[in-house]
């Protein structure tokens, strides 16, 4: 593994409306975890919800992780809160990629927070460039990002749907979609 001093960070976006763009994140995660470096993981709307990957981030002392949000805000009763927790989730965020402590940092469900009008495309790009050490690799995940943030990303990719089971009424299963 480089040391950080000639590492390279690479700044991750997945994004668009179809699936798999936290997955594709997490599957960076496990990897650079299994390479030995220290990740964090701070969920932006995913709350009490368990997942797969959570429980798997257990059996791996590098990875520290956060499930912060208030839960699937498309079907918010209270947006004020919601704008609130987005915020507060995204100052805590800003001080673990500068502690300096993690070699990877992943912003799961960021961009929806951006779409929202939560958080600003422009606030997460400053980020980008000249918040997050040079070394570090961050990722961000979900739908609408910003155009700010796909200037600011070294590596932006776009789910596109094609199809999807829930379109025929299968709802999520465990094990595939969380």
């Amino acid at each position: 593994m480089k040391s950080r001093d000639k590492r390279t960070g690479i700044t991750l976006v997945n994004t668009g409306d179809g699936k798999g763009k936290s997955s594709a994140g997490f599957g960076v995660v496990f990897r650079a975890a299994g390479w030995g470096m220290k990740v964090c993981v701070i969920q932006f709307i995913k709350g009490k919800w368990k997942t797969g990957e959570q429980e798997a981030a257990k059996h791996f002392d590098n990875i520290e992780w956060h499930a912060l949000g208030d839960g699937f805000t498309w079907d918010t009763n209270n947006p004020q809160q919601d704008l609130q927790t987005s915020r507060e989730i995204w100052e805590f965020s800003r001080a673990k990629i500068r502690s300096g402590e993690f070699d990877l940092v992943m912003l799961d469900e960021i961009n929806y927070c951006c779409g929202y009008g939560w958080i600003s495309g422009a606030e997460i790009a400053t980020l980008i460039r000249e918040e997050k050490p040079s070394w570090m690799h961050l990722i961000l995940t979900g739908r609408n990002a910003a155009e700010e943030v796909i200037a600011a990303a070294d590596t932006v990719t776009e789910m596109k749907l094609l199809k999807h089971a829930f379109s025929d009424g299968i709802k999520a299963q465990q094990g595939v979609e969380f």
